[in-house]
């Protein structure tokens, strides 16, 4: 895992994004917050299950139908699953290491 500072690649809205073995944070401070990161490292475990590309496509697909039913791109966004299994477990520190293959889809 590589973490990567650049203000510029990141859309206005996003203070990280994971590009597996990449996470790019905007600001430097981000690195030091222990929630944020394993966020987005959670990220990083469902890109290698799924082979990087099949995460992306999935995600996207999710996204789309999401987008569609609920008409609000934030709602879309908070109810892909990636991001509702990140979410429900960026406080618990412990979640990596105990997490089981594919268990993102208890969040679909």
């Amino acid at each position: 895992m590589f973490v990567v500072v650049n203000k510029f690649i990141l859309a206005k809205h996003f203070d990280g994004v994971v590009l597996w073995p990449f996470i790019v944070v905007k600001r430097e401070e981000l690195k030091k917050n222990p929630v944020f990161m394993n966020h987005e490292r959670i990220h990083l475990k469902q890109q290698l299950e799924l082979l990087v590309i099949f995460f992306f496509v999935w995600y996207f697909f999710e996204y789309f139908i999401r987008l569609i039913k609920y008409r609000d791109s934030y709602k879309a966004y908070n109810r892909i699953c990636f991001e509702r299994e990140a979410y429900a477990n960026e406080r618990n520190l412990k979640y990596i290491p105990n997490r089981k293959f594919w268990d993102f889809r208890k969040y679909l």
